[in-house]
């Protein structure tokens, strides 16, 4: 199976994993103190205002969703490591398992708890972010757009140029990517207002589905 193929690089998958990514910087946002999952610049920004204000106990409440984001990345690097010749199932799957059973326990946590719960939430990003980083052979991120927003704008002016069908149509994956992104958010701002804390379960559910696509086609 060449790399292209490999379902982890798939676009069910990647727009799976999107859909998480949007609902779970939604969720933190709307449910848990204003705190981004995901757009870690933003954190590191606020981090600074605050520290610079002197709001210490703010300050840490966006430096903790940083650390735990850093300490994902290098979970997701353990368990790829201790997974390398897992037979039964690829180490990627083990990725989001993990990140699936996190986002349920985080479903539980009441709102004096909203510290622990966004850790919890960027620690699964940090590991997605790290473990699933190429669709259909090209690089992506699922939990954030900055990235992907460059690459479609490059491609489409390149397009524009060139008249390249190749980056038109690459230029347009990525943009539908930021849109599967967008998507998530609107449905994780939706499930809050009806499940509250418990709405995220739909994005471990969303994981689960993936974890379950990739049965397809194992891995080597």
């Amino acid at each position: 199976m060449i790399k292209a193929q490999q379902m982890s690089e798939s676009l069910p998958l990647v727009i799976l994993l999107t859909l998480s990514g949007g609902f779970m910087d939604a969720y933190s946002y709307i449910c848990r103190g204003q705190v981004f999952a995901n757009a870690q610049t933003g954190n590191i920004l606020l981090f600074g205002v605050n520290l610079s204000m002197g709001h210490f106990s703010l300050a840490w409440q966006y430096l903790f969703p940083v650390l735990s984001f850093s300490f994902g990345i290098a979970i997701a690097e353990i368990i790829k490591k201790c997974f390398t010749n897992a037979r039964r199932f690829h180490w990627r799957q083990a990725v989001l398992m993990t990140e699936a059973i996190l986002l349920f326990v985080v479903a539980f946590m009441p709102q004096n708890l909203n510290l622990f719960a966004n850790g919890l939430i960027s620690f699964v990003c940090g590991a997605q972010v790290e473990s699933f980083r190429k669709v259909n052979g090209n690089g992506v991120a699922t939990t954030m757009c900055i990235g992907n927003l460059r690459v479609a704008v490059q491609n489409i002016s390149n397009y524009g140029l060139t008249k390249n069908e190749a980056e038109k149509k690459t230029g347009f994956l990525y943009l539908g990517i930021i849109g599967i992104f967008v998507i998530g958010a609107v449905i994780g701002s939706l499930c809050v207002n009806i499940w509250c804390e418990k709405a995220i379960i739909v994005s471990s559910i969303f994981l689960l589905i993936g974890f379950t696509i990739m049965f397809i086609n194992k891995e080597t």
